[in-house]
């Protein structure tokens, strides 16, 4: 009978660890789609901006910023998995460490923070927000370009 509540026991806190575990992988991943979201909004927020010809590049603090912040949080979810992965293969032998968290073990494991920032999963992202606001710049200049040829034109020809 002691045996049985004892195992019992054990499976309750596999499985709440388990679940803590779960719980703090899933808001890493909450936490990069709220990034992602607002690196969008502050971006075009920042383009909307008219004060002068260099309004363009305040477009890129937001984006560098949130790019970083991102790529920590993908790299702590990453560190996460690494425990839970370790948790379920190393805990239903093992009693000790129990709640032990800490994925600074793991930290060798995983790849570090620029190396994340330029993967698979965020450089499409990030990248593609870059290109427009570059694309937005070139847009907009050369509007200004065909302004000054069209009025150069205009001068060319009213002098005529």
């Amino acid at each position: 009978m002691a045996d049985i509540n004892i195992e019992d026991n054990r499976l309750k806190l596999f499985i709440e660890e388990v679940k803590t575990i779960q719980d703090i992988i899933k808001r890493m991943a909450g936490n990069s789609f709220n990034i992602k979201t607002w690196a969008i909004t502050l971006v075009a927020g920042t383009l909307l901006l008219k004060g002068s010809d260099k309004h363009f590049f305040i477009a890129f603090i937001p984006l560098f910023a949130f790019w970083y912040l991102d790529a920590y949080y993908l790299r702590q979810e990453r560190l996460f998995r690494k425990v839970y992965d370790w948790i379920i293969s190393y805990r239903p032998n093992n009693d000790d460490q129990i709640f032990n968290v800490n994925p600074m073990r793991f930290d060798n494991q995983v790849k570090s923070i620029f190396q994340i920032m330029y993967s698979v999963s965020l450089l499409p992202f990030y990248g593609g927000i870059f290109l427009s606001i570059l694309g937005y710049m070139v847009v907009s200049k050369w509007m200004s370009i065909l302004g000054l040829f069209k009025c150069i034109s205009i001068c060319y020809i009213g002098g005529h």
